[in-house]
């Protein structure tokens, strides 16, 4: 049963990152002039990485905070039920806060790291 449900959660995770690429290629390819336009003025590539990473972040850290407290309160509701009842730890919620921050930062960085590498004379002249 264990091993059921970590597949699965596995390919939940996996299909969230596809969501999550395909939202900052979509982000990217919609601010493409605007990347253009910060390269000529100087902007860094790391810049540029942290304006396109800033919003999906945000998106993020908003999650956790409507998710840890129902979380929480739903799974001690579930447990209410039983003999032998354990606590819940912070250290879970964090962890997984932490895995969410780390599994949309590798995600929506690498598409922020090719739009920030490309030349801006080619976004720039097709616009």
């Amino acid at each position: 049963m264990g091993t059921v449900f970590r597949n699965f959660a596995g390919l939940a995770i996996f299909i969230s990152c596809l969501g999550i690429f395909g939202l900052a290629a979509f982000t990217a390819e919609q601010r493409t002039k605007e990347i253009g336009v910060r390269k000529v003025l100087g902007a860094s590539t790391a810049g540029i990485i942290s304006l396109l990473s800033r919003e999906f972040l945000l998106l993020v850290t908003v999650a956790n905070v409507i998710a840890w407290p129902s979380g929480y309160f739903l799974t001690n509701r579930l447990l209410r039920n039983y003999a032998y009842r354990t606590d819940i730890p912070i250290w879970i919620f964090l962890g997984a806060g932490i895995l969410a921050y780390l599994i949309a930062l590798l995600t929506v960085g690498y598409q922020a790291f090719k739009a920030a590498r490309t030349e801006p004379v080619h976004a720039l002249r097709y616009e």
